[in-house]
């Protein structure tokens, strides 16, 4: 991680975050801004590794900036930092393009943890959240269906458990353009967006540990 935007009104908090950035990823370059204007403003000046997102702005909602850079930076992973635990706010980040969702009165130490997982392809969630992530997808059916493929399958239990595109590849002997053509079939059927989201439909297929 080279880059970071951290979107957040409050100063005290924006600053906490910033640090925590620091102390997470070594040398990290990071723009801060404390409403949607200014965030739109730097993206189109710059483009970045990771983005720290309040879903909540004077000036309108950071899910909007999580869809916008989903579509204009996707190689930007947007991470929402928000005191909101409830469904309606954290899946309707997630199908924006969020790839990690944290609490904000997480301890410090945990939230460096979750945010260096980045760099082991994990998506960070608070503890809070992956718990009630599991349990939606759980209440959804208790014979969750499942039309994937056996290939697909396995790219989804991989994806799920960190490896990247290229390990992929490389462990089921096929080629990067076709293991993303997989991703794209898999997400498409499953209608996610996310590795976060992909995570834990694996889960609820049974198809890793939660």
């Amino acid at each position: 991680m080279k880059s970071a935007l951290v979107l957040e009104d409050v100063k005290e908090v924006r600053e906490g975050l910033k640090t925590r950035l620091a102390q997470a990823f070594n040398d990290i370059q990071v723009q801060t801004a404390c409403s949607l204007e200014s965030a739109y403003n730097l993206i189109q000046q710059q483009t970045f590794d990771l983005a720290l997102i309040d879903l909540s702005l004077p000036d309108g909602k950071g899910v909007d900036l999580i869809a916008h850079l989903s579509q204009s930076q996707p190689q930007t992973q947007c991470i929402v930092v928000t005191l909101y635990d409830d469904d309606q706010h954290l899946f309707s980040a997630l199908h924006a393009g969020a790839c990690g969702y944290l609490l904000k009165d997480m301890p410090s130490a945990q939230f460096i943890a979750q945010l260096q997982a980045l760099e082991r392809g994990e998506p960070p969630l608070s503890p809070a959240i992956a718990r009630r992530m599991i349990r939606h997808f759980n209440q959804q059916s208790a014979q969750p269906q499942n039309d994937l493929t056996p290939r697909e399958e396995e790219v989804l239990r991989l994806i799920a458990k960190g490896y990247t595109l290229n390990q992929v590849a490389g462990l089921l002997e096929l080629s990067p353009h076709t293991v993303s053509g997989y991703i794209k079939t898999l997400y498409r059927k499953l209608d996610i967006r996310t590795r976060a989201e992909a995570t834990l439909e694996a889960a609820r297929l049974g198809l890793v540990q939660p």
